[in-house]
């Protein structure tokens, strides 16, 4: 993923096929049916420093990591594994639930520690990216080793064959979202929508609702599924 496709549409993911005995496979970061985005609920107020957008209710949870103002999502109840609940909407990452696996590098499928004996493991299409290129950009978050099988098995466009990122460095690089301001009438609405991460020291930062996290990959190696499975066979 280039920085300038970092912030598109999540792509459909499908559901994995149930045996009798296994439930279906949801990844925690999909989003759920109930889960709906809040009401926009947005002003805008201007400082010394420039204009700032708000939730005119808002409270320190709404800006989980460096000030930066989150879309807003609600959340279903959570099952005996704190799994969320409820139909999965395949096309849709939950904003929040994206943000927390990508900022704490865990797994995108379980909600675990994502950390391998190999680096992290951060799957694309096998189409999408040029492995050439020095540095990747993804608002996919990785995944573990258990699930790095189901992964490609869940999204028909990794096409059961994904590329694998088996990276050693990730650095959080900026975030996505829509950019809001004042109208003539001093009304706050959408000025733009970027089709690409923002940098997290873009100036347009303070009046951006972000909804993605992304990372750049600059320390990795590119690997096929079956690579990466015999690799972390010899670490087990």
């Amino acid at each position: 993923m280039t920085a300038e496709s970092a912030t598109r549409q999540p792509r459909e993911t499908a559901s994995s096929v149930p045996t009798a005995t296994e439930p279906r496979l949801i990844p925690f970061i999909t989003q759920r049916k109930g889960e709906e985005a809040a009401p926009d609920n947005l002003v805008i107020f201007r400082h010394a420093s420039g204009p700032r957008l708000y939730y005119r209710d808002e409270d320190p949870r709404d800006r989980p990591m460096r000030g930066i103002l989150w879309a807003r999502c609600g959340f279903n109840p959570t099952d005996r594994h704190g799994m969320p609940t409820g139909e999965p909407q395949w096309k849709l990452m939950h904003p929040y639930r994206q943000m927390m696996t990508m900022q704490s590098l865990r797994c995108q499928v379980c909600g675990g520690n994502a950390r391998t004996p190999l680096g992290f493991i951060f799957l694309a299409g096998p189409k999408d990216e040029d492995p050439t290129q020095s540095a990747i950009y993804t608002n996919q978050p990785p995944v573990c080793t258990k699930h790095a099988r189901a992964a490609a098995a869940l999204c028909p466009h990794l096409e059961k064959d994904p590329m694998v990122f088996l990276a050693r460095s990730a650095p959080l690089y900026g975030v996505g979202g829509v950019i809001y301001g004042l109208n003539a009438d001093n009304q706050v609405h959408v000025v733009h929508r970027p089709d690409h991460a923002l940098p997290l020291a873009h100036p347009n930062i303070p009046t951006l609702l972000a909804s993605q996290l992304v990372r750049r990959l600059s320390s990795f190696r590119v690997l096929d599924l079956g690579e990466l499975m015999r690799g972390l066979q010899l670490t087990a």
